[in-house]
Formats: C-alpha cells, structure tokens, sequence
C-alpha cells in the first residue's frame, strides 16, 4: 500500500539507527573509561558485586599498610634493644674484670664503676628515648595494667604479660597451684653425740660439687656451717632440724632439673635418704603444675608459661605461694600495643603485644639471699657495685638482663616473623586474587567490546543510508498523480 502521511520503513529504520547508535555509544563508553560497569544499568547484579570487591580491596590495602607499620615500629624497638644488648655484655666484662680482687687497685676498681654509672645512665636513655613518631616504646607506655598485684601480697615475684585480649572489660586471671614445686632433697639422720666415725663427703649440685672432711664426733649444726659455706659454688643447702640432729640437703631452686647428690667415704658414719626414707645418694626436684582460667599448665621449677587465644603470660611463682591448692587471682585492665592487621574490624584480627619497660629498675629482677635486685642495684652505693658491693650479686644481675633483652628481642622478632610478615603475605595474596575478581567483574573487554564498537558503527552506517532510502519513498506517489 502506497502511502504518505504514515512511512513504516522510515519508522523500522530510525528504530534501528538509535537502537545502534546506542549500542556504538555504550562500546565508546567503555572503551574509553576501561569499565565494563558504568551505572547501575549497564549491569545491576555486578554493580552489587564490584562495589563489595572495591570496598574488599581498599580494606585490604589498609591492613597491609598497618601490618607494615607495624613491622616498622617492632622495628624501632628491636634496634633500641640491640644497643641495650651491646651495653650489657660490656657490662659483664666490667663486673668480671672488678671480680678480680688482688689483681685490681681500689682506684681501678673505682675507674669501673664510673664505667657502670655511664652505661647504667644510658640504659636508661635509650628507654626513655626509643619511640615511633613521638610514642614511646621501651618506657612502659605500651605495658600492660594491672590489678591485684601489690607487691606486699602478691603470689609472684615476676609477671610478664606478652598479650592479652583485654576489650572492653577486665581480664581476670586465676592461677592455681595443683601441685607445689620441689627442691631435691636427701636427708641425713644425724644423732646428738655427732658423727659415729670420720668420713669425707662429696656434695654436688646443679652449680658445682665440694669435698668435706669430717671428724668424728662432729655435730650436726657443724656439718650445716660447712655445707652452707660453699653454697655459692654447689647450689646445694643445708637446714638443720629443730632437735639439732637431723640435717636436709636441698638444692636451692625448684623444678626437675634441680638435683643434690652425696657420696660418703664411710656409709656407716653418713649415709642419706630420700623423702621416702629409702636409702639414696641424688634427689631431684619437682616442676610446680599449675592452672591458668582452667588451662593446665607445667613449669620449669617456679617459672611457667601460658599460651591461650586471649592470654600470653610468663609468671614466677613465689616460694611462699608454692602450696598446693594455693591460688591467685588478678586482672588486666587494659595497655599494651593494639595492631589490627586485617581487612576487617574485630578481635579476630587484632594483634597485641608488650614491649615491656626496659630500664635499670626493670631489668635483671633477681632474688639473693632472700632479697631482690635489679640492675639499677649495679649504680655506686648499691648492693652489687663493682667497687663496693658484691660481684657475685652484680654479675648475676648482668646476667639476667642480658637474658631479659635476648628474650624480648626473640619475642619481638617472632612477632615480626611469625605474624606481621606472615599477615602481609597472607593480605597481599587476598589483595591479588580481590582484584583478580573485581576486574573480571568491573573491567572491560577490549577485545569483545571494540569487536561489538566496529559492529555498531558499519550497523550504524547501513541504519542511516536505509533511512535516507525509507525517506526517500513517498517520493514514487507524485507519478500515480499524473
């Protein structure tokens, strides 16, 4: 049918020409922004998809750069400590060489401690100096808070608190003690007119043995005097009974690898027995087993360890709480350094860590003859000065500290190894694969969308030249008119 005023064929193209023209616009578009997903229309669901990824993506990144700042201020510490480490081996090279009693002037002597007073000086320092963009790292600021621990009541005599999931409340903590540690103990049955007959006795503990010779007739209170004096060198105590007959030889520190032998020359005058009074010449010690919140727990002698999700603790029970049944309970109120390594904002991926206080108060806390002291006690005037004081005091100070860095520097590093380094290649391979899907999802094709943009622009071509035929139709009417 001929007609004018309505033009069908005109009307099929112009449909198809924008339908082209909107299918070439939508190729341009992508080809030129590189997004396969440009509004909410082009692809509703992987709109949905892509934002969720790109959020997954900028968390992640954010992790990574918290674990590596992380990373770089267990860094700082564990430099500052290295120094600290250096100071104390020189340390233990004054205290070694002030020991040397007839081989040294009073003024040598002197000139050592003016040497301990400077390295003491900065010790404490190099604890107040150490920090990462103005916070302090060795001074306590990020040791952990306490409660329930005075010194005049509490059960321990060192708590160190590696990590704790504190939140938003307290942590309580209860020690129970199931079984008391044990020193090693051999007991000898002594009579109030003294030894029956002379006899040589070697004693040997975890330090060292000694070799006594006793008369005949020699009291018991007298074999106590001699074995006490060489305490120092044997590790090895003696206690006299209250009937002044019977004698215990201890070691003098807990726990299974604690042991005191005696061989005696002449059985028949010294001989001892253990705890179950059979016949015996060693003894060792006992580990206390304890439990921490219901988590058992075995010790090295007095000291123990607990691991848990929400607690890493190492504890030194005191010799007046080792009974057993005996138990303590604290809490820790909060402190500590909070890292939140992951993607996503909870406790799952937190990680906390102390880095203890490291001055000369705090380190090389170390019991003697009843009493304890630290390594500020090294200072002039102090108990273990290298000039005045005691060498045998001062170098075990020395020692434990030097064991204290070692240890806090190990801890440190496994945390840097073991949960920072291992974090940041977790994350980054999370970071890979997160934008591995976010790109299959949001990212454009090239290869099939400039295939679809050549199409587009030959169907755009062809839709306007019909057009331009279509519109040209109406025309063939003028010659039915003659």
């Amino acid at each position: 049918m001929s007609s004018i005023n309505t033009n069908v064929s005109s009307l099929i193209a112009v449909n198809a020409l924008n339908t082209n023209q909107a299918n070439l616009q939508t190729s341009l578009q992508r080809l030129s922004t590189g997004y396969r997903i440009n509004s909410g229309a082009d692809d509703p669901a992987g709109l949905i998809a892509a934002s969720s990824l790109t959020a997954a993506q900028t968390a992640t990144t954010a992790a990574i750069s918290n674990a590596q700042r992380a990373d770089n201020i267990v860094g700082t510490a564990d430099g500052a400590l290295s120094e600290v480490g250096n100071l104390l081996v020189s340390l233990q090279s004054l205290v070694s060489n002030s020991a040397n009693t007839a081989g040294l002037s009073q003024d040598e002597k002197n000139a050592n401690q003016l040497q301990v007073d400077s390295i003491l000086s900065t010790v404490n320092r190099i604890s107040g100096a150490a920090s990462f963009e103005g916070t302090k790292l060795l001074n306590g600021t990020f040791d952990y808070k306490t409660s329930g621990l005075a010194n005049t009541t509490s059960a321990f005599t060192n708590v160190n608190i590696n990590s704790a999931q504190v939140g938003s409340s307290t942590l309580g903590v209860t020690v129970k003690v199931v079984t008391s540690a044990q020193t090693g103990q051999l007991n000898f049955l002594g009579s109030s007119v003294g030894l029956a007959n002379a006899a040589t006795v070697s004693i040997t503990g975890n330090t060292g043995s000694v070799q006594l010779s006793f008369a005949s007739a020699t009291k018991s209170s007298a074999i106590v005097a001699s074995i006490n004096q060489s305490t120092a060198s044997t590790g090895v105590k003696a206690v006299l009974s209250t009937d002044s007959k019977s004698v215990k030889l201890l070691s003098s520190g807990y726990g299974s690898d604690q042991f005191v032998s005696v061989t005696s020359s002449n059985t028949g005058a010294f001989s001892t027995k253990n705890t179950s009074a059979a016949t015996a010449t060693t003894a060792s010690g006992r580990n206390a087993n304890l439990s921490v919140n219901g988590i058992a727990v075995t010790s090295s002698g007095l000291s123990f360890q607990v691991s848990s999700p929400n607690l890493d603790a190492n504890f030194t029970l005191n010799s007046s709480a080792n009974t057993t049944g005996a138990s303590k309970t604290f809490g820790i109120t909060g402190g500590g350094a909070t890292f939140m390594l992951g993607a996503q904002v909870n406790t799952a991926n937190q990680a906390t860590l102390s880095f203890g206080t490291v001055d000369n108060s705090h380190l090389g806390q170390t019991l003697y003859n009843g009493k304890s002291y630290s390594l500020s006690d090294l200072g002039s005037g102090g108990a273990a000065a290298v000039n005045t004081g005691d060498t045998t005091l001062a170098q075990n100070i020395v020692t434990q500290s030097i064991s204290d860095v070692a240890n806090l520097r190990a801890r440190l590093g496994a945390f840097q190894t073991n949960v920072v380094g291992s974090t940041i290649n977790s994350l980054n391979v999370a970071l890979e694969n997160t934008a591995s899907s976010l790109s299959a999802v949001q990212d454009t094709n090239f290869a099939t969308e400039t295939a679809n943009m050549t199409r587009g622009q030959i169907l755009t071509q062809a839709a306007t030249s019909v057009l331009s035929q279509a519109n040209q139709a109406p025309s063939s009417v003028l010659k039915l008119l003659g």
